[in-house]
């Protein structure tokens, strides 16, 4: 009997954002690998499901890998959940599909919450065509690929932590030019979601005026058709 990886996405805030069959999956299979299992747990335990927890993150990925692989390809049922959000998406889930795939193990995601996308469709920004990038580089290749973004013509999406979004936005207005649109979203589905709008120069002035608190996306107009 071959296993089966359900990639199942969980609550970024509102933990009614969840949908039936996502609390089905989560109770039906035999363990649910998360990218951390404190938070995941206490998720289960507050719809009241009991399952097994595998920890796997940024730490372990590639050892338990083929291990989880090999457990799928020998029958077990695995759901693969993050932090929040979809799994797969700015974490080591990625690997994980991959290696089930090339193992010839069925992977089916769910549809379910993931940040950027009502935040691009709030931005006010053109949402026809777009580019996700994630994180951009902490060090390493960071002006490299702020270079390659500054001709970029779909609109930009990015995830930036509280203690980068000051810098990522005063890089992003010296390398695009300070008159960019913008948009910068945070704590999406909460209490206090805000989404400010405005050119890069003035959300760079908003961080600055307010302390940055919690996980940010940024949507950054493309470049005019040259």
């Amino acid at each position: 009997m071959s296993g089966r990886l359900y990639l199942v996405p969980t609550p970024i805030g509102n933990l009614e954002d969840i949908t039936l069959r996502a609390k089905r999956i989560l109770g039906e299979v035999d363990a649910v690998v998360a990218e951390d299992t404190r938070v995941s747990g206490r998720l289960l335990q507050h719809y009241d499901i009991r399952k097994p927890l595998i920890p796997f993150h940024a730490h372990n990925e590639h050892r338990m890998v083929e291990q989880l692989a090999q457990r799928l390809a020998h029958g077990e049922r695995f759901a693969l959940v993050s932090d929040a959000g979809t799994p797969g998406i700015s974490d080591p889930g990625f690997l994980l599909v991959r290696a089930a795939v090339k193992a010839g193990v069925a992977v089916e995601c769910l549809p379910g919450p993931t940040a950027f996308v009502p935040a691009l469709v709030d931005s006010g920004l053109p949402c026809d065509r777009f580019v996700f990038e994630g994180f951009l580089p902490v060090k390493k290749g960071r002006r490299t690929r702020l270079e390659a973004l500054r001709t970029e013509e779909r609109t930009i999406v990015l995830y930036e932590s509280p203690h980068r979004i000051a810098r990522t936005l005063r890089e992003l207005a010296e390398a695009f030019g300070p008159e960019r649109p913008a948009s910068l979203s945070r704590e999406i589905s909460k209490l206090h979601e805000e989404t400010v709008r405005g050119t890069l120069a003035e959300l760079a002035a908003h961080t600055e005026a307010h302390e940055p608190r919690g996980e940010y996306v940024l949507c950054v107009q493309g470049a005019p058709d040259a």
